[in-house]
């Protein structure tokens, strides 16, 4: 009989498990019900992959997006597993002979769409087979609380009701405490167990800076990842395709990536991404779920997403490898305004756009922390932290004052001056700049004008962020960019309350950049060499067969590889990743180059 761990190793290269892996694989094959909630990276897929093997009948899958399971099935098939997807890319043919592969018990995976797994058709097709088991990839689509919210997902508690003794898996990356209650009660699996395994990724360096030059400012930041792969995020499609645009004129490898582009460049630049090296994707976040690529180093958001989980996601398609990775995002009050205005323009009912501010709020707190980042982002999932030395506000702490005169004064002269102007003009009536406006206006005259000289420009736009981001002040876009006060901020006007502010965020210098290139470079150059030449070999078996690099081996295990030197199919065995499949696969091509450069050496 087959067991959990002589698969790990047989089929996957791996001697042990992580975690909490081995214990929700257990639960699983003995029939339980489970929601498992687990990093980016953290080996998720092992624990309804693993099962699916172990039990009689076909895994089914659902994924959200095509892209996530022609990646998973090619990484699959590369392992000698038996996986196949059914999607509306197929053809007809196909689609039949991959049913009928179902019927006959002769694939171990399949991966559907939730609208077709709920098609009656397919449920048939189901109730006519051994199943193993339903995993539900991406479970924070269920919920409304969730930040990717998809109607179809709900509709999967039917599974629980049409098929009561298979077991059902639903795992996500990125929940909150709600959003984790909801999904358990919304597919019926509050008769199963929960295993949250924390939301910490230490490798990533995450840095927040106030948008100034925004393409300058991301420009130097790749800079510092000259040659790596990475993903620029923007808020439009116009944005997406200007950034790269302007950076393919700098020199760089950037491809752009919206929902408006022809779906036949858009697929072709995605296939660069995750076939190629040094690739640079500028995207909205159209582009991204299920991105397996493991050696992405950075992620640039141009502008702030629309909430924390967004952010932990889209940060999260870094370093899935476990190697040191970069996270930048720049923050401006022109997108507060436009994250606002997307959450009161929406069709969203009353009660779902309250939920939407509250978690917008949460993630312009996160922007405006004077504590380590980390903390901040891992506490609003639950998670404790101690200050994590791997973020900017780490490396270059924030100093914090007693701000209550200071945003006196603001509201007072946003209140004073109509709460109709935007931050630059309120900042010159209370710094006394005369000008035609004011003149104009009639402003000079007022008891605002003039009395905020204790601070300089700078100090005032950081003071007005802040103010946004605690909700004392809204933009209203409509009235391009003017600012007004909110209830919150009439009541601290009226009340006299005390607040603390953080002076501006100084820079954070490259050197922790270059600090994370240095960890990932090997101390001898030898290896160094040794570790290109498997790369180019990997490339050309995988150019070969059309596939991603990746899906033959992580950068990690060929970097074991250059460190270790095996030269025996034994001692290849014994490298993390590296199982009996790719031994029969690759063993003797790999072992080639090692050998060779032994000789050479």
């Amino acid at each position: 009989m087959k067991t959990a761990l002589s698969i790990l190793k047989k089929n996957y290269g791996y001697d042990s498990f992580r975690g909490q892996q081995e214990e929700i694989i257990d639960h699983v094959i003995s029939g339980g019900n489970a929601f498992v909630l687990m990093p980016t990276g953290g080996g998720k897929s092992l624990c309804y992959q693993i099962p699916s093997l172990c039990r009689d009948g076909v895994g089914v899958i659902v994924s959200p997006l095509i892209a996530l399971m022609q990646d998973q099935v090619e990484a699959l098939k590369q392992l000698g597993i038996r996986a196949a997807a059914i999607n509306s890319s197929m053809e007809g043919g196909h689609v039949w002979e991959t049913k009928q592969a179902i019927r006959n018990g002769e694939i171990d995976m399949v991966y559907v769409a939730p609208e077709r797994l709920l098609m009656p058709d397919f449920i048939d097709l189901l109730q006519q087979s051994k199943v193993a088991l339903f995993a539900i990839d991406e479970a924070h689509c269920v919920s409304s609380w969730g930040h990717d919210f998809r109607p179809h997902y709900t509709q999967l508690a039917e599974l629980a009701e049409k098929f009561p003794d298979v077991p059902r898996i639903a795992l996500t990356a990125t929940a909150d405490a709600p959003t984790r209650k909801d999904i358990v009660e919304r597919l019926g699996l509050t008769d199963g167990r929960t295993f949250v395994a924390g939301f910490d990724r230490p490798n990533i360096h995450y840095t927040v800076s106030v948008k100034d030059s925004a393409k300058q400012q991301v420009l130097k930041f790749i800079k510092d990842h000259l040659g790596d792969s990475g993903i620029v995020y923007c808020l439009s499609r116009q944005n997406v395709e200007d950034t790269a645009q302007w950076l393919k004129q700098q020199g760089l490898n950037a491809l752009p990536y919206h929902a408006g582009m022809n779906a036949k460049l858009r697929s072709k630049n995605q296939e660069m991404f995750l076939k190629d090296e040094g690739v640079i994707m500028v995207a909205t976040i159209a582009f991204g779920m299920g991105i397996n690529k493991p050696d992405v180093r950075f992620v640039a958001h141009m502008s702030i997403p629309k909430n924390i989980e967004a952010y932990y996601q889209e940060t999260g398609r870094a370093g899935r490898d476990g190697l040191p990775a970069d996270a930048l995002m720049l923050y401006g009050l022109a997108d507060v305004a436009m994250q606002r205005n997307f959450i009161a323009g929406g069709n969203s009912p009353e009660a779902q756009q309250r939920i939407e501010h509250h978690k917008l709020n949460a993630l312009l707190g996160l922007c405006e922390a004077a504590c380590c980042r980390r903390q901040v982002l891992l506490e609003y999932f639950g998670d404790k932290a101690s200050p994590c030395g791997n973020c900017d506000t780490c490396m270059s702490p924030r100093e914090t004052f007693d701000g209550t005169v200071g945003v006196q004064k603001a509201l007072s002269a946003v209140y004073r001056t109509g709460q109709r102007f935007g931050v630059t003009y309120v900042v010159d009536v209370l710094m006394g700049k005369t000008g035609e406006r004011t003149q104009q206006n009639g402003h000079e005259g007022l008891a605002v004008f003039g009395i905020g000289k204790e601070f300089g420009k700078h100090e005032w736009q950081s003071i007005f962020r802040q103010l946004v981001a605690q909700n004392l002040l809204q933009v209203d876009v409509a009235e391009h960019g003017g600012l007004r006060l909110s209830d919150v901020g009439m009541k601290f006007l009226k009340e006299k309350e005390t607040i603390r502010l953080t002076r501006p965020m100084a820079s954070v210098k490259a050197a922790k950049t270059r600090e994370l290139k240095d960890a990932v470079a090997f101390n001898d150059a030898q290896d160094q060499t040794l570790f290109d030449a498997l790369k180019a070999a990997r490339m050309a078996l995988a150019k070969a067969q059309n596939v991603p690099p990746y899906v033959i081996f992580h950068d990690k295990t060929l970097r074991e590889m250059a460190t270790r030197k095996p030269t025996t199919r034994d001692q290849l065995m014994e490298i993390s990743g590296v199982g009996e499949q790719k031994i029969a696969r690759y063993g003797t091509a790999f072992l080639e180059v090692i050998n060779g450069y032994r000789v050479a050496a």
